[in-house]
C-alpha cells in the first residue's frame, strides 16, 4: 500500500525557507525529507534555475545548488 501523496505548488524562495526551516532539526530527522525536496525541485528546473516546461526532457542527474 503506498502512502497518500500531494503536490504543492511554491515558489523557489518559498521552498529555501522551508529547507532552511529544516535545517534546524536534527540531521537525521529530515534528511530524507530535504532530498526529496531537492530531488523534485531539480527535475523541475533547468540549470540556470527557470522552470522546465512539460514539453522538455527532464535531467535527473543536476543538482541544483545555488550555494
Amino acid at each position: 500500500m503506498q502512502p497518500n501523496t500531494i503536490a504543492l505548488r511554491l515558489d523557489i524562495a518559498e521552498v529555501n525557507v522551508i529547507i532552511k526551516a529544516l535545517s534546524e532539526r536534527p540531521f537525521r530527522e529530515v534528511y530524507e525529507l530535504i532530498g526529496k525536496i531537492h530531488a523534485q525541485s531539480n527535475a523541475q528546473l533547468k540549470p540556470n534555475g527557470t522552470q522546465l516546461q512539460s514539453n522538455e526532457p527532464v535531467d535527473t542527474h543536476y543538482v541544483h545548488d545555488k550555494g
